[in-house]
């Protein structure tokens, strides 16, 4: 086949992206596109056109259509293949099928477009290849990152080196009896709240956002000014009355809906005075054959004292893991003491823990490429038939002590095929026709519910199914390593506590 040009128009003949693979003048191609429409016969079901030098294979994209415009001489069903190619192609950079989004991401079509045909001919190319070779990876930007974050590094050890000398000149400003400069060190006995959250640490404890100054209070008599932003009873009411309706209402400013930012704020149950998070995140690549890419399982116990009586403590960690963690306590927690007793207690014991702020005081970190240790598989059989492709996935929890909640299987369907058509299925599904996204969905998986499978059969190719996403919760930590006392470091009375587990999926891709 020879194949003079690709492009995008509207109904009308103009044209939105046109690449042409031969030599054409701009006149001759929209002459050409402009004739298009008017060789169009409604009656017929077939999807090209001819004339006396030219033949026009279409396919009608909603409001627009993906014309090629080849010689009358090439071969219809390799046309035809190339144009199914093509239209699956453009959902691939526009989120919308319309002509202001054409317009926005017309080179990045035409990149595409180069890499289908060249020269008038068709490449051997699929669209997992097209969205490789049009993600043009530099080696100069790899290089660019790693001097960069190199930089990063040495300036937080500067950092470091910076706020040792700065706390060295507190204690010395101490012994001399002069005044100490103004800083915060972890455990200091005069620290604040506010001021524990501004220690200099890298990823434990994070700085408290700076409180906003109060604007100067303005007389109280009576003004008729209009004030802007404000909500009246009105408005209070028509609020009141969409969320009673099951609507999501977004508050100016906040950006967050309301059910999101209730979840984000809302204090965990039976919160005691001393209370622990215990926090995990995975991060997974498995190829689509077997195999682990990378694992990593990131973790941290972070506390938060809000009783001036319990600030001197110690913490009893009883670590079961047997898969090979390491383990790193905060700079300013006796290590000696917890490697040889698993108890998490300040170098000096007569200082307290910060109250009223998040304090991390152990992280752990797990990576491997064993693929035992893989919490759950997911194996996907996509094979040929004669209309499309048969898709066959399942599940299997490995990890039989945990139990992962609101589990997400999202997996990539091509665009302009219709719908997949569902065959046995174990939990539910729902098909994203925007994002091109099968989303299999189960509440529970846990060791009654270790397997599952789900069948369906979609137009397309088996490499059209990847990279496969998986997202879940649990209220059970991967690594086992919880706290299991608190106690008073004067008289080794124990303390009343709280802690409560997560473990959340920071990326989890099936390649």
């Amino acid at each position: 086949m020879v194949l003079l040009a690709a492009a995008v128009c509207t109904k009308a003949g103009k044209a939105i992206v046109s690449r042409q693979f031969v030599e054409m003048t701009r006149t001759r191609i929209e002459g050409l596109l402009a004739a298009f429409p008017k060789l169009m016969n409604t009656g017929k079901q077939h999807t090209f056109v001819e004339t006396e030098s030219v033949r026009y294979v279409y396919q009608p994209l909603e409001k627009l259509y993906m014309v090629l415009i080849t010689t009358k001489n090439s071969n219809i069903l390799e046309d035809l293949e190339t144009l199914r190619l093509f239209s699956r192609v453009i959902p691939e950079y526009c989120r919308v099928l319309e002509e202001s989004e054409i317009s926005e991401h017309c080179f990045d079509l035409i990149f595409a477009f180069d890499e289908i045909v060249a020269l008038g001919y068709r490449e051997n190319v699929n669209l997992a290849q097209i969205r490789t070779f049009t993600e043009m990876d530099s080696h100069e930007e790899k290089v660019f990152r790693a001097v960069r974050e190199t930089q990063e590094r040495e300036a937080k050890a500067e950092m470091r080196r910076k706020a040792k000398e700065l706390q060295q000149a507190r204690r010395d400003a101490e012994r001399s009896g002069k005044k100490a400069p103004g800083f915060g060190g972890f455990g200091s006995s005069g620290m604040t709240g506010a001021n524990a959250g501004s220690i200099i640490t890298d990823t434990l404890i994070e700085p408290e956002k700076p409180k906003v100054t109060p604007a100067p209070m303005r007389s109280t008599g009576p003004s008729k000014a209009l004030k802007l932003g404000a909500r009246g009873k009105e408005v209070d009411d028509f609020v009141d009355k969409l969320k009673s309706e099951g609507e999501n209402i977004i508050m100016p400013g906040t950006g967050k809906k309301l059910s999101e930012a209730s979840k984000v704020l809302a204090a965990p149950v039976n919160t005691e005075s001393v209370h622990m998070r215990v926090e995990e995140k995975i991060s997974l690549t498995c190829g689509r054959d077997g195999g682990v890419q990378n694992m990593e399982i990131l973790g941290m116990i972070t506390l938060r004292v809000s009783d001036e009586k319990n600030g001197r403590i110690r913490l009893q960690v009883n670590n079961n893991d047997k898969k090979g963690m390491q383990l790193q306590t905060h700079p300013n927690v006796d290590k000696k003491l917890f490697t040889a007793e698993s108890v998490i207690g300040l170098k000096n014991p007569d200082k307290s823990f910060p109250l009223h702020s998040d304090v991390g005081v152990l992280k752990w970190r797990l990576q491997t490429t064993d693929e035992s240790l893989i919490p759950l598989t997911i194996n996907c059989w996509p094979s040929e038939s004669g209309t499309g492709c048969d898709v066959n996935i399942e599940y299997e929890l490995q990890e039989e002590g945990l139990e992962l909640n609101d589990v997400v299987i999202a997996i990539p369907v091509p665009a302009g095929v219709g719908a997949p058509v569902i065959g046995d299925l174990d939990g539910e599904y729902r098909h994203d026709s925007r994002r091109n996204i099968l989303e299999w969905c189960l509440p529970v998986i846990d060791i009654k519910n270790k397997t599952g499978s789900l069948e369906f059969s979609v137009v397309s190719q088996p490499g059209d199914f990847f990279p496969i996403n998986v997202s879940f919760v649990s209220k059970a930590n991967y690594c086992d390593i919880q706290v299991s006392k608190v106690s008073q470091v004067d008289g080794d009375s124990p303390v009343r506590f709280s802690i409560e587990t997560s473990l959340v999926v920071d990326k989890y891709e099936i390649l």
